[in-house]
């Protein structure tokens, strides 16, 4: 359970936070959510899936990292530089709140930190706060990261608004066999209805051309190559512990 606290370079003053993406520090995490000018870079390491979340039952588009909730098959690889990390993992343990403006009455996004991750430190890692009380460089790039997520979300929305009113979305079960003859099967994913797709006319394409939506379509079905590339991990992990 987070326990989240609005950040303040009082409280937090001497607050760190430690580098790295291992399972200890807590990307132990099945998939993560990206917003669509992450689509490139991540469809070039991840498959991407789109999922209902559980908050509003709305749809988010997921980079799917491993075939458990708690499964990251990519931690090892994250060290190196070629491995796209998703926003929404680099700006971890912080993240987007709202406080509401007592004179305009609107929401503005302020920034919490979970002081139970595994990242947080007082000791070491990157300080958020100069000594002084500013922003340190690290905590300005998470900001800004924030504020990427913030405009993504909103473009997101469209995204997957304009699919479900063309009907382009259909339910997905990834169903595997390992090497060892264990099945995996995993539901609750959607991807891209191709065939309907293929049927769209040329107004509804040049809709999506418009909104530079049809190259996101594409690249999510490009990126469905790289489910291969995930059970050659998942074998190789499987091997290496016999």
């Amino acid at each position: 359970m987070a326990k989240n606290e609005l950040l303040s370079n009082v409280t937090h003053k001497d607050l760190k936070i430690i580098q790295g993406h291992t399972s200890r520090g807590g990307d132990n995490v099945g998939y993560a959510a990206i917003i669509p000018w992450e689509f490139r870079q991540a469809a070039a390491c991840y498959p991407i899936f789109f999922r209902r979340t559980k908050s509003d039952n709305q749809f988010e588009v997921v980079a799917l990292f491993g075939f458990a909730p708690d499964e990251n098959l990519y931690v090892s690889d994250q060290r190196k530089e070629d491995i796209y990390i998703p926003l929404s993992v680099a700006r971890i343990p912080f993240a987007i709140g709202y406080t509401q403006d007592t004179e305009t009455g609107q929401r503005e996004p302020v920034v919490h930190v979970d002081m139970d991750h595994p990242r947080v430190s007082f000791t070491e890692g990157n300080p958020v706060f100069l000594e002084h009380g500013g922003n340190s460089p690290y905590l300005d790039n998470i900001n800004s990261i924030l504020a990427e997520l913030i405009n993504g979300v909103n473009v997101c929305k469209r995204f997957t608004d304009i699919l479900q009113a063309e009907d382009l979305l259909e339910p997905f079960v990834l169903k595997i066999t390992l090497d060892n003859g264990q099945q995996i099967e995993m539901g609750g994913f959607y991807t891209i209805n191709e065939k309907v797709l293929r049927d769209l006319n040329a107004e509804q394409l040049a809709r999506l051309h418009s909104q530079n939506f049809l190259e996101l379509i594409y690249m999510s079905i490009a990126s469905l190559a790289n489910i291969k590339k995930l059970i050659n991990k998942k074998n190789a992990l499987l091997k290496n512990k016999i």
